[in-house]
C-alpha cells in the first residue's frame, strides 16, 4: 500500500510543475506577442511637393513617440497630385491621415468617401486644420531674360509657361486662381479674368499631373521660361540647383494657400491607429515640427516657434483668400474645375497664344 501512495504524492508536484511551466511559457509568449502588437504603421497620403518635409517630420515624430510611449511607429507616405490622391482615398486607399494641398480635396473625401471622415473635419485642428501655409510665386531662369514681373506677363506671346493640370493637381488650382484673382482685382471684370487665364494656358506646352512633375520639367528638362510654383518648391529649386540657376519673382498679388491635414476616422478605427494618428497630426503644431516646417520653406502657422533665419526669407506680400474672392473651395471647384467648368472652357490644347 505504501508504494502506490508514495507514487501518487510524487506525481502531483510534477503535474503542478508542468502546469507552472506551461503558464510561464504562455505569459512569456503573450508578452512577446503583445510587444510585437504594439508596433504600428501609419499611412499618410500627401500631395506632391511635401516629400522632403514629411521625411523629416516623420523621423522626428517616430523618435518622440517611441521615447514617450515605447511604441515603434513606421510611417509610410504617398505623394502625388492632390486631386489624384484624394480620388485614390475615395476609391479605397487606406489612409490614416491625409495631408493635401487644399480643403476642397478633403471635402471631396468627406462627401464621396463612404463616411471616411465627418464634413466638419476642418474644425478639429487649429488654423482651419492647416499647420502651415504657402503661396504661389513665379520661378524664372537666372537673370529673368524674358522680363517677367507679374501675372499678365505670362500671357504674352512667346512666353512658355509651366504649370500642372488643375484637374489632378491642387497646386495647379492655386496657380490658376491666383492669376484669376490678379485680373479680378485689377479690372473687377470676370470676363477679363477669364481671358487672361485662357491666354496664360495657351502658353503652357505641357501639363504635368502634379507640382513636382512640373518642377522637374522646368528645372531638369529645361522646358519653359517660367514655372508657376508653390513658394516652397521655388526655394527648394534654388537650394538644389544653386541660386545662380533660378530667380524667384513675387507677383504684385498672390493667394494664401492653406494646405490642410485630417484624420481619416473610418480607417483609423478599423486599423486601431486613432491614438497615434491623432498624435501625429497634433505633432505638426509643436515647436519642433514648426521649426522643421519653416526650414523646408513653408510658412509655419505658429511662426514664434521657427528660427528667425528661416522666417527672414519670406517677404510680406499682398495675399487674397479663397473665401474672400471665390466664396470657398466648394464654389470655386464647381465653377472652375468641375466637368464643363471655366477651366474646361478656356483650356484648348494646341491652340497657340495670339
Amino acid at each position: 500500500m505504501t508504494g502506490p501512495h508514495t507514487i501518487a504524492r510524487e506525481a502531483r508536484p510534477r503535474r503542478r510543475d508542468l502546469a507552472a511551466v506551461a503558464l510561464a511559457f504562455a505569459v512569456v509568449l503573450g508578452t512577446t506577442l503583445f510587444a510585437r502588437g504594439q508596433d504600428v504603421t501609419l499611412v499618410n497620403v500627401s500631395y506632391d511637393p511635401t516629400r522632403e518635409l514629411y521625411r523629416d517630420i516623420n523621423d522626428a515624430f517616430v523618435k518622440q513617440w517611441q521615447a514617450k510611449t515605447g511604441q515603434k511607429v513606421t510611417i509610410r507616405t504617398s505623394h502625388g497630385g492632390s486631386g489624384r490622391q484624394a480620388r485614390a482615398v475615395i476609391d479605397g486607399l487606406d489612409a490614416d491621415v491625409v495631408t493635401l494641398a487644399l480643403a476642397g480635396d478633403i471635402d471631396a473625401i468627406a462627401r464621396e468617401g463612404r463616411q471616411l471622415l465627418p464634413t466638419d473635419w476642418q474644425a478639429r485642428l487649429p488654423g482651419n486644420s492647416s499647420p502651415y501655409t504657402s503661396t504661389i510665386v513665379l520661378l524664372v531662369r537666372k537673370g529673368n531674360p524674358k522680363g517677367i514681373k507679374d501675372w499678365d506677363d505670362l500671357a504674352r506671346p512667346g512666353i512658355a509657361v509651366v504649370t500642372p493640370n488643375p484637374k489632378t493637381s491642387g497646386g495647379a488650382r492655386w496657380n490658376y486662381l491666383a492669376a484669376w484673382a490678379f485680373e479680378l482685382d485689377r479690372s473687377n471684370d470676370p470676363a477679363k479674368a477669364k481671358d487672361l487665364v485662357a491666354r496664360i494656358f495657351r502658353n503652357v506646352p505641357v501639363l504635368d499631373t502634379g507640382a513636382r512633375g512640373s518642377t522637374t520639367t522646368f528645372t531638369q528638362r529645361g522646358i519653359g521660361d517660367v514655372l508657376i510654383s508653390w513658394e516652397n518648391e521655388a526655394f527648394l529649386a534654388q537650394k538644389e540647383f544653386g541660386a545662380d540657376a533660378f530667380d524667384i519673382v513675387y507677383p504684385t498679388l498672390s493667394i494664401l494657400a492653406e494646405p490642410p491635414v485630417a484624420l481619416v476616422d473610418k480607417v483609423v478605427d478599423k486599423r486601431g491607429t486613432r491614438a497615434v494618428a491623432q498624435a501625429y497630426l497634433d505633432f505638426l503644431y509643436t515647436p519642433e515640427a514648426q521649426r522643421l516646417i519653416a526650414a523646408h520653406f513653408y510658412r509655419p502657422s505658429r511662426p514664434e516657434h521657427a528660427d528667425a533665419v528661416d522666417l527672414a526669407r519670406f517677404p510680406r506680400i499682398r495675399l487674397v483668400t479663397i473665401d474672400g474672392v471665390f466664396g470657398g473651395w466648394g464654389k470655386a471647384q464647381a465653377e472652375h474645375f468641375a466637368e464643363g467648368g471655366m477651366f474646361d472652357q478656356i483650356y484648348k490644347p494646341g491652340v497657340p497664344s495670339r
